[in-house]
């Protein structure tokens, strides 16, 4: 499917970990696919800036203001956007329940599907023992997962230059390594048993950079991804089913290797 033949229009549409303020982020990726869909509700689900990396060096360049403008201008619009920040724009987090630009910041929020399910939507990085008992771990985590996204960007662009499309060498990495599974898995069993404590039909959450739809014991579990790595957003149809996205292989931006 070619992106040129949409806009498609949603229900709803959930993206997180977008890491605006670094060069892995896939700014470019992102405003095709915000300028290539619709909906009735958007969530930004954490992470859409990187304070982290911000105070450390700057890095912003006009594809990550244009992702910017391009959320205020849906909102503008009609579209109810929500932002509910992550651990790498936690200081987003001092100004819950008020409304910027018509995007209203809460610290999780409730959706409800078209089919009824009650979902809470939050980033997820409270159920991540590493960031909540050992942030100076998991600072020393992001600077070698930067490494690693900088090697990314420069192994694509020799793809790109052998006519190849994009390919996520880290991400590949991450699931061949037995430690990151076995984080995943408790991770996502983690989230799920919050959803069932809270009494609601499921949760969608980002953090891990792991875009999944699946049943954990009667726990609708939704993680919308990344657009560092993988590039996907979750879904929501007029009827209520939930899909995930995957815009590298959907929209096939014609130049990814210079999205940095």
């Amino acid at each position: 499917m070619n992106a040129r033949e949409l806009p498609r229009r949603y229900r709803a549409i959930w993206i997180s970990d977008v890491h605006l303020g670094t060069r892995g982020c896939k700014a470019e990726f992102l405003l095709d696919f915000l300028r290539h869909n619709e909906s009735d509700h958007l969530y930004l689900v954490g992470d859409i800036i990187d304070g982290w990396r911000l105070k450390k060096t700057w890095y912003w360049i006009q594809s990550h203001n244009d992702v910017i403008q391009k959320l205020l201008r849906k909102a503008r619009k009609g579209t109810r956007v929500i932002y509910v920040p992550g651990n790498h724009d936690e200081a987003a987090r001092e100004y819950c329940d008020l409304q910027f630009g018509g995007i209203t910041v809460l610290r999780e929020a409730m959706h409800v599907t078209a089919d009824g399910k009650r979902l809470l939507v939050i980033h997820g990085d409270e159920f991540d023992v590493i960031v909540k008992y050992a942030k100076w771990l998991a600072v020393l985590g992001d600077w070698a997962y930067t490494v690693l996204l900088a090697t990314n960007h420069w192994f694509n662009i020799i793809r790109h230059l052998l006519g190849y499309n994009y390919w996520s060498l880290s991400k590949f990495l991450k699931y061949k390594v037995k430690n990151a599974v076995e984080f995943i898995s408790r991770f996502e069993q983690a989230v799920a048993e919050e959803a069932r404590r809270r009494r609601v039909d499921g949760v969608v959450c980002g953090h891990i950079h792991h875009a999944e739809i699946r049943d954990i014991d009667g726990v609708l579990y939704c993680n919308d991804g990344d657009w560092v790595e993988s590039c996907t957003a979750l879904v929501e149809h007029f009827d209520g089913r939930l899909e995930i996205i995957d815009w590298v292989d959907v929209g096939q931006v014609s130049t990814p290797a210079t999205a940095v």
